[in-house]
């Protein structure tokens, strides 16, 4: 769920074709070089946005762990001293920044192969689809994330010293322990990136036209941000479980239906306490989703200026 890049183009009907959706979607005629700008753009806006947004995204994490408020969320984090801040951040730079490239990589590629083997198929279709298989490949990566959870969780402090320390921790319970949580991720994968994919063009269009590269990055900030917030607003209960079936290991996994269970019971069967750290989370998005989109659209205007020629006066 990043970049937007490029306008949307109706036809003569006012319907979207195959090739509106797909130039939408920030892929070009030329698959090879559209393909490598998003991979290693998608890297690079991703590594700048984690780096920006990591502590806000702790204190998050605390409120969906713990379902406390935000100023109880600040107080743990000051508890645990300014040199644990940090602390897990390395599992996202490293798990995040390449699951960007991936989805941005792979929709291309599975959308180019659905419409080179199976031209009739709907525009909808074939953009739903893509995400999803891209949603579903980044899946792979998701024992970053997992360690991730138990390094910013206070009661793992002392059992794990790094995230190679706990990647080595994990390995004596088998394979499936870096995947605890996986139907929750994948439920929250494909979904989100059919929204993101399909609405960003849709938003952009109710934006003011863009007639150079810069006022192209302002919207792209903006639209990021207000498709990245609706996203992870809808989809925040479910990383509330998700959170749930990942901070514990070495023991029964909870499937997702145990974990809202336990959750909901938890935070006193009051669906409001389901989004604890929801107000942050959005405003995060805000920023985090603009942030991404921003830097996205400069990382091409630097390393592949041709490509952004049609935004210049």
């Amino acid at each position: 769920m990043v970049e937007i890049s490029q306008p949307v183009t109706t036809n003569s009907n006012n319907q979207f074709s195959k090739t509106s959706i797909l130039e939408s979607s920030g892929q070009c005629n030329t698959k090879t070089t559209s393909n490598l700008q998003e991979y290693t753009c998608g890297w690079g806006a991703a590594f700048i946005n984690i780096s920006v947004t990591f502590p806000i995204h702790k204190v998050i994490f605390r409120q969906m762990r713990d379902g406390v408020h935000f100023y109880d969320a600040i107080h743990q984090l000051r508890q645990d001293g300014l040199h644990r801040l940090y602390r897990g951040c390395l599992p996202p730079l490293i798990q995040k920044t390449v699951s960007v490239s991936i989805m941005f990589g792979t929709y291309s590629e599975y959308s180019n192969v659905l419409q080179k083997n199976f031209p009739s198929i709907s525009p909808f279709l074939c953009l739903s689809i893509s995400s999803v298989l891209a949603g579903t490949t980044e899946a792979i990566l998701m024992p970053f994330e997992r360690i991730q959870t138990l390094l910013q969780d206070r009661n793992y402090h002392k059992q794990f010293h790094n995230t190679f320390h706990a990647f080595r921790e994990l390995r004596q319970f088998g394979t499936k322990e870096y995947f605890r949580g996986l139907s929750a991720i994948l439920m929250r994968n494909g979904p989100s990136n059919i929204m993101f994919f399909s609405l960003r063009g849709k938003v952009k269009e109710t934006l003011p036209t863009s007639n150079s590269w810069l006022e192209h990055l302002i919207m792209d900030f903006v639209s990021g941000a207000v498709v990245g917030a609706i996203i992870s607003t809808i989809f925040y209960p479910v990383n509330v479980v998700k959170t749930k079936m990942q901070v514990q290991y070495g023991t029964r996994f909870l499937s997702f239906s145990e974990a809202l269970q336990l959750t909901y019971i938890e935070r006193g069967y009051r669906v409001k306490n389901m989004f604890y750290g929801v107000h942050i989370n959005y405003t995060r998005a805000l920023f985090s989703w603009g942030i991404i989109n921003a830097s996205y659209e400069l990382l091409k205007k630097v390393f592949y200026p041709s490509s952004n020629a049609r935004y210049t006066t």
